[in-house]
């Protein structure tokens, strides 16, 4: 994804402004992937052997869904050594950022600084089934986010990784820079170059570049080098 870019995992304010290059970086980063279920039953081993490095699994969505293929994507991917960690698709008019952030705490979204687990993924996107918005205001939905993002990092001492489209954060949130400072980006953006990405923050951590490709799930790259992966993981 990212031309020769050997940026670590820093706090956004420590950066500096994103240049053209920064917003036409190649896939050059760690390869990964994003599965849920709709995966089916997962090859680890070939997905490792065909040079994917890291990878997000589902884990939950709301506070009704538990992915039924969570655990054994989570234990096969571990033992191919990958570096993994999970995600939850947030449902913003169901209940609170707090309880669905404890939801997906007690269910696989955990951390630790095991240089192998990834901070959590908090996927806030499209409402596949309503509103674009969960019919919640621009102001409500940054406090939606907050409440998940501050009760995660409470029980984990991470900010949850955030992943969005520009398109949606620009509508739903009114382009909230809020959270550039503490939560890493992972943008969606299907083209081969990364694109305009939301306010505040200097650069994108992951990229979904594709929906589909040769390896299972979505097609992803790491804004960095192996190092830097390992550092998010481990919190350093």
């Amino acid at each position: 994804m990212f031309k020769s870019l050997l940026l670590l995992f820093l706090p956004a304010a420590i950066l500096a402004a994103p240049s053209l290059e920064l917003q036409e970086r190649q896939l050059s980063g760690p390869k990964g992937i994003d599965v849920s279920h709709f995966q089916g039953t997962i090859d680890w081993t070939s997905v490792a052997a065909n040079g994917i490095s890291f990878v997000f699994i589902k884990a939950t969505e709301g506070t009704t869904f538990l992915d039924p293929d969570f655990s054994s994507n989570y234990v096969g991917a571990t033992n191919a050594g990958l570096t993994r960690g999970g995600y939850h698709f947030a449902h913003p008019d169901s209940s609170s950022g707090a309880t669905q952030a404890d939801y997906f705490l007690a269910h696989g979204g955990g951390w630790t600084a095991d240089g192998i687990t990834l901070p959590g993924m908090l996927d806030i996107e499209y409402n596949p089934s309503g509103d674009e918005c969960y019919g919640l205001s621009t102001s409500a939905m940054v406090s939606w986010i907050q409440d998940f993002s501050d009760t995660y990092e409470s029980q984990t001492g991470r900010y949850p990784i955030i992943y969005t489209t520009t398109d949606w954060w620009t509508t739903c949130t009114g382009n909230s820079p809020a959270f550039a400072d503490d939560n890493p980006l992972f943008i969606a953006h299907y083209a081969t170059t990364i694109g305009t990405i939301p306010a505040g923050w200097p650069f994108a951590t992951f990229w979904q570049y594709a929906d589909s490709g040769p390896e299972p799930g979505d097609q992803d790259v790491f804004n960095g080098d192996a190092t830097g992966l390992e550092q998010i993981a481990r919190g350093s």
